[in-house]
């Protein structure tokens, strides 16, 4: 049976970094909310998981996966999930620990860029904060990013195996997950984003050939690659890119 992912139909969100996973494994899985109602699939179908008192382990929000009788929330629980079954962690128990702390610093990353265009509250727009979202973007830009991106550049540089892959010498999800971030703050802070890749060079050849893996460039060309927005976490707001 295909995997079942179940997350907004309109924006990449957190559910891109389980995509690519799929994606990149070339394993067969289902877009449910993407899909059509008449086929039991589309948004009714996914919160059904979250809203009826029957599923016994509800997730939170989406994005999360059904796999048989396995509903696991949390992208780096499910990806945690998934490595080993899609052949995208080692199976080296230490090295798999390493890959999920990498998630977890890459989902790090991703909520302080959400908390950029949304200082105060989510259930705000952006344009009744934006006197504070300026100010959160502009430490985000000249102090989180930098950091990140050079923790990063570290890691890639002592991976015994070489600075190809964030772990061992093969492709994991987390670079599939970095390669995101990085696509995510390119997109949201183009010129803050460009200047950090540049003292962060590994970092930056990661992002590149993630991109050139033959199945990731299949997806990334195609529709099933939902564009970026300003409904998603990476928003694009010149005013707060510097």
């Amino acid at each position: 049976m295909p995997y079942e992912l179940h997350y907004w139909p309109t924006i990449q969100g957190r559910g891109e970094f389980v995509r690519l996973a799929l994606e990149a494994a070339g394993a067969d899985y289902v877009d449910v909310a993407r899909g059509a109602e008449s086929r039991g699939q589309g948004v009714a179908a996914m919160m059904h998981y979250l809203d009826s008192p029957t599923v016994p382990h509800p997730p939170f929000a989406p994005p999360f996966l059904v796999n048989g009788k396995a509903v696991i929330g949390q992208t780096a629980a499910i990806l945690l999930y998934l490595g080993p079954r899609l052949g995208l962690v080692a199976k080296n128990e230490v090295q798999r620990l390493w890959t999920h702390q990498l998630q977890l610093a890459i989902a790090d990353a991703v909520m302080e860029a959400h908390d950029t265009h949304h200082p105060i509250a989510t259930g705000l727009y952006y344009e009744d904060q934006k006197k504070e979202a300026a100010r959160r973007a502009k430490a985000f830009r000249e102090e989180r990013i930098p950091k990140f991106f050079d923790w990063f550049e570290s890691v890639l540089a002592r991976n015994p195996r070489g600075s190809a892959c964030l772990v061992g010498g093969r492709l994991s999800y987390a670079d599939l997950s970095l390669f995101q971030l990085v696509a995510g703050l390119l997109y949201a802070f183009p010129l803050a984003t460009g200047r950090a890749l540049q003292q962060a060079p590994l970092v930056a050849s990661l992002h590149a050939r993630v991109a050139q893996h033959p199945h990731v460039a299949a997806y990334l060309a195609s529709a099933r690659r939902i564009p970026f927005n300003e409904e998603g976490i990476f928003r694009r707001y010149p005013e707060l890119d510097d």
